[in-house]
């Protein structure tokens, strides 16, 4: 059986004093020996103080997002160098919430991606379609332009040892997650796409996003195709996210 992660992604949350009761809370809930990969993805100004609570943990810690170049002129922007010195191993791309409010277009995600495995770092490229898409039944069309853009800029093997966060925008912050079939389908459909190369259909890990919580975890995590999950508000409640992985461990 493929091990697990799970991934919290504080979103623009937290200060000092919440950041160091959730660290402290996570590190005593979550035990070394589960069997599945944990990461934190916090705000850029909280790296250190993530970084030194969770260095001696089993949970690994990332960011939110990153430059689509190595350094320069490029005014607030946080490059894949400045990452790796707060020890970060992780870094979303291209999420819904960014590529929404700032316009970002398939090939500056695509650039991101790559600037990630340059940089020996995991990505975790979220895809995903909207309501309307889905209810006009165009949802793996959606996805598979996303990842085609990544495809003819850096071939399939880019996808070798990465995470895909399957995240439906209409599940994003409601109440309203995919039910564990549609979330299957759509893992299944990826795994398909991506299945040419047997490298990547080894290590691709494929993780749903998208208003998970205790009390469907379970469920989403059974499905044979979903390698785990992207948790939002989830991640900021220790014993939540706790619960989670345990879901994800079982």
């Amino acid at each position: 059986m493929k091990r697990k992660i799970v991934v919290g992604n504080w979103k623009m949350n937290g200060s000092l004093a919440f950041n160091e009761a959730l660290l402290k809370a996570l590190v005593e809930k979550i035990p070394k020996a589960l069997s599945l990969d944990i990461i934190v993805c916090s705000p850029y100004p909280y790296l250190f103080q993530v970084q030194s609570f969770l260095k001696k943990s089993p949970i690994r810690w990332g960011a939110q997002n990153v430059a689509k170049f190595e350094s320069g002129a490029f005014t607030g922007e946080v490059s894949v160098s400045m990452l790796k010195e707060f020890g970060s191993s992780y870094v979303i791309i291209g999420h819904s919430e960014r590529s929404t409010a700032y316009c970002e277009s398939d090939e500056n995600i695509a650039t991101k991606f790559m600037m990630v495995k340059k940089a020996a770092m995991t990505p975790i490229l979220c895809v995903g379609e909207t309501l309307i898409e889905r209810e006009a039944g165009i949802m793996e069309k959606v996805i598979s332009k996303q990842l085609d853009t990544i495809i003819k800029m850096y071939g399939e093997e880019i996808f070798d040892q990465t995470v895909i966060a399957y995240e439906p925008i209409w599940a994003i912050g409601s109440d309203m997650a995919a039910s564990p079939e549609q979330a299957q389908a759509m893992h299944h459909f990826i795994r398909e796409k991506l299945s040419l190369h047997t490298n990547v259909s080894k290590s691709l890990k494929i993780i749903y996003g998208g208003s998970v919580n205790p009390q469907n975890a379970l469920q989403l995590f059974s499905m044979p195709d979903v390698d785990g999950g992207l948790l939002g508000r989830a991640s900021l409640n220790a014993s939540d996210f706790q619960s989670i992985c345990h879901s994800a461990e079982i």
